[in-house]
């Protein structure tokens, strides 16, 4: 198997909504986009399927070496091998590769966030980031661009947050900010038993309405020069806030008992719409 290979087979089982943006780019671009991301799912599945908290520290050690070793042109990872040709062709900087392994050993450090500015650090880590390497790969003649990648990446990760506040619960992690469940008088224990609650569900409205608000601001600061080129990130918002209105119109104190996804049908149709006609704000 060859590296591309091995990132595109690890793209393709996640069935996520990135998978299904990629599929429209050119060849380059789509090999590139395909190992950052099989990148982050290496480095994510290392907290999430490691129960050991010391072998997962260990791990996210070697991947800081690996990147070490992948800017020294000797990477030994088959999805760091990949990367390789796409770090000087799209000019990805190191220090955001590795604050994406900062993010993911946040989830070692921190099972709770007592305010939305710790989680937005969090989420500037997980997904920003990711949302601005996304954009430099896609191309872009306007640094603005690389700010609105940011807001955008923001809005992914709170969408996640939102869709997976059951999951995550069962993992022994609440992301939503302390401050707030205070704010809208619902307990800890409420999530942790699963309880859904008229304070929850007003609480989960709120969330909601702040991803929207990312959704908007990333959409406002994309330049004009740049949105054919940004078209794949703004396919990736079409799924993703239909994903959000699926919740709330389902009733979003619904998450904490079940998980809401798209069918890959109609990602792929959204993709397919949004990339024709055009992104709807």
């Amino acid at each position: 198997m060859t590296p591309d290979q091995y990132c595109q087979d690890k793209a393709a089982a996640s069935g996520s909504s990135f998978y299904y943006s990629f599929r429209f780019l050119p060849e380059a671009r789509r090999r590139a986009i395909t190992a950052l991301y099989a990148f982050c799912r290496e480095v994510d599945d290392v907290v999430d399927e490691c129960h050991d908290e010391g072998v997962a520290r260990s791990k996210l050690a070697w991947w800081r070496a690996e990147l070490t070793r992948l800017y020294a042109g000797e990477p030994q990872h088959p999805v760091t091998q990949a990367l390789l040709p796409h770090v000087a062709a799209y000019e990805l900087p190191q220090k955001l590769l590795a604050e994406i392994i900062d993010g993911m050993e946040m989830d070692l450090d921190y099972a709770r966030y007592d305010r939305f500015a710790d989680l937005l650090l969090y989420c500037h880590r997980a997904a920003g980031v990711v949302g601005q390497l996304s954009a430099r790969i896609f191309g872009y003649t306007d640094s603005h661009t690389l700010q609105y990648a940011h807001e955008l990446g923001v809005a992914f990760q709170l969408t996640n947050i939102i869709r997976d506040v059951g999951e995550d619960a069962r993992r022994g992690r609440i992301y939503l900010p302390v401050e707030e469940l205070r704010r809208f008088n619902v307990p800890a224990s409420d999530i942790q038993n699963y309880r859904e609650t008229e304070a929850f569900r007003q609480l989960m409205d709120f969330q909601i309405e702040r991803a929207e608000q990312y959704y908007r601001q990333a959409w406002e600061q994309l330049p004009k020069s740049d949105v054919k080129a940004q078209r794949p990130g703004l396919l990736m918002a079409a799924i993703y806030r239909a994903t959000l209105a699926e919740i709330k119109l389902d009733g979003p104190q619904k998450v904490l008992n079940q998980r809401l996804s798209l069918t890959p049908i109609r990602k792929l149709w959204l993709a397919w719409k949004t990339w024709v006609f055009g992104y709807q704000p």
